[in-house]
């Protein structure tokens, strides 16, 4: 079964691998054409919102407390399983489509009548991204039910669909639409708003890509009984504590975001006091947030999302729970270590090659890439958090992850508006989530192992530090070839020298894992 997760990991990460490839072409193509200011900000901002309620309820706490419950009556009773994901789907459309009007009414009550122009612009992209988020909850909650069938690749692949309109919209198909509809100069807010209409179009062809994946399922078959009902309510139920567990590092996210934001919401000063960040600094943290999850996305999330039905299907066998816990921890850390100390060595020609051109120039470049050292060194916590905080959830335990993730959101607060009035600025931010992560990892891990038994097992633990001794020689050959190579001042040359570097810290680390006859790197592989 530890092998059956791990093949299904590869292939999630496959195609969260191209979707992250394209979401970094529609950072790229954004930040060339808009840059680090006011209009970035306020898009930056916008598309959070949305972005929050997916991470919460669509591929969190709904998934998670949907998907163990799905899972176990498709293995007893599929006409009962039909029937719960055919109610789930169509409430929470009802729901979040509810939820959705009143923010808009909300947005409506609220709407800035004067002061900044870039607190309009805000208010008007938040009122037109709102709509995507309902669509893209329902694509994420059906992610969950193909995952219970092995289909891991249509929702994988569908943040491709956005991508590419993004793109489009920014580069190609907004401009000329703009300059044929008689505008001599292309406005910039204007544009921004072609760009985040083409979010919802993104999200209607999502939900379209993924509702046409679930055909042959026919989960408009199966008979509504007192059964289906009850499994209802224990979804609804278990969903509120989970929105908080597994979104910690969404919530901490969002705080920053706020934190970030509020030059361009509210204005340069509070209280009376100069604020110490300044306007940019959201679309900075933004543009950060995006290299950093690169890797967490491809790897981390992927394997998280890949156990989740393992770990439920397991969860009355406390010696098998407890191993495959174990295994994808030494997993998790096996990439997520290296591709720490790989962010922070490339963080500078990473973000040129990504985002420098045109309106983004060299020290917007050192601005995201100080921003990015700050996040990179907890990319193994990020990816153990998935996994671990999804482990209690597989138990039907709720509320411990609640607790650790509600003092953490406190102590990333606390510390993010003092960080900010130090020489860190901006980079506060992201070193106070960092550091949060890291600390609710060992927490989680510590009260997980006194229900299932030791998780840092003495293999566990060589791994980790065999993993350590291969992420420090790699940093160390990297920073020595960096050393003795020539910087360029042309983006090909910069590209080239990353790439170069990144074959090289890929090179020594598979060099180093089979001279050590490291495990992690024959699971990675799917080799037995």
């Amino acid at each position: 079964m530890a092998r059956s997760f791990e093949f299904h990991a590869r292939t999630v990460s496959f195609l969260t691998f191209l979707s992250r490839i394209t979401g970094l072409a529609r950072d790229a193509a954004m930040s060339r054409v808009f840059g680090v200011g006011v209009v970035t900000d306020a898009f930056s901002f916008a598309f959070m919102v949305p972005n929050l309620f997916r991470r919460l309820f669509g591929e969190g706490a709904l998934t998670s407390s949907f998907l163990p419950v799905y899972a176990q009556i498709q293995e007893r009773d599929p006409e009962i399983a039909k029937a719960l994901a055919r109610m789930v789907l169509s409430r929470v459309a009802v729901f979040l489509g509810a939820v959705c009007l009143l923010g808009e009414f909300i947005l409506w009550l609220v709407w800035p009548t004067g002061g900044e122009d870039s607190a309009i612009l805000s208010a008007r992209l938040v009122a037109i991204l709102l709509p995507y988020m309902p669509m893209i909850c329902l694509v994420a909650l059906i992610g969950a039910i193909l995952q219970v069938h092995h289909r891991f690749g249509p929702t994988a692949a569908a943040p491709i669909i956005l991508n590419v309109m993004i793109v489009l919209a920014s580069v190609g198909l907004a401009p000329s639409v703009m300059r044929k509809a008689g505008f001599q100069e292309i406005d910039p807010y204007v544009h921004i708003m072609v760009v985040g209409a083409s979010v919802v179009v993104a999200g209607v062809l999502q939900w379209m890509w993924s509702a046409w994946s679930l055909r042959g399922l026919d989960i408009r078959g199966g008979v509504i009984c007192a059964e289906s009902r009850r499994r209802l309510k224990q979804v609804i139920y278990q969903a509120v504590p989970m929105a908080i567990g597994l979104g910690v590092l969404q919530v901490n996210t969002f705080v920053d975001g706020l934190i970030a934001s509020y030059p361009t919401l509210v204005g340069p000063t509070i209280f009376g006091i100069a604020y110490p960040l300044q306007e940019g600094s959201m679309a900075s943290l933004s543009f950060a947030q995006r290299l950093y999850e690169f890797p967490l996305g491809v790897f981390g999330i992927s394997i998280a999302t890949a156990i989740f039905p393992q770990l439920s299907r397991e969860a009355k066998d406390p010696v098998a729970f407890c191993a495959s816990i174990s295994r994808a921890l030494r997993l998790a850390v096996f990439i997520g270590l290296p591709a720490s100390v790989g962010l922070m060595m490339l963080r500078v020609p990473l973000t040129a090659t990504v985002f420098q051109g045109e309106s983004f120039s060299a020290d917007d470049t050192a601005r995201v890439a100080s921003i990015l050292l700050a996040f990179a060194p907890a990319i193994w916590a990020y990816s153990a958090n998935q996994l671990l905080t999804r482990a209690f959830y597989a138990r039907g335990e709720s509320m411990t992850p609640v607790i650790v993730a509600v003092s953490m959101v406190a102590l990333n607060f606390a510390l993010n508006v003092t960080l900010i009035w130090t020489p860190l600025n901006t980079a506060g931010l992201a070193l106070s989530t960092a550091f949060c992560s890291i600390v609710q990892m060992f927490i989680l891990q510590r009260l997980l192992a006194r229900r299932v038994g030791p998780l840092l097992t003495g293999e566990v633990l060589g791994g980790w530090w065999r993993t350590a001794v291969v992420s420090v020689v790699m940093g160390s050959t990297i920073a020595l070839a960096m050393y003795f190579t020539p910087s360029s001042s042309s983006w090909i040359g910069t590209a080239c020298s990353l790439l170069a570097f990144v074959a090289l810290g890929g090179g020594v680390v598979f060099a180093m894992s089979m001279a050590l006859r490291m495990p992690e790197l024959r699971w990675v592989l799917g080799r037995r």
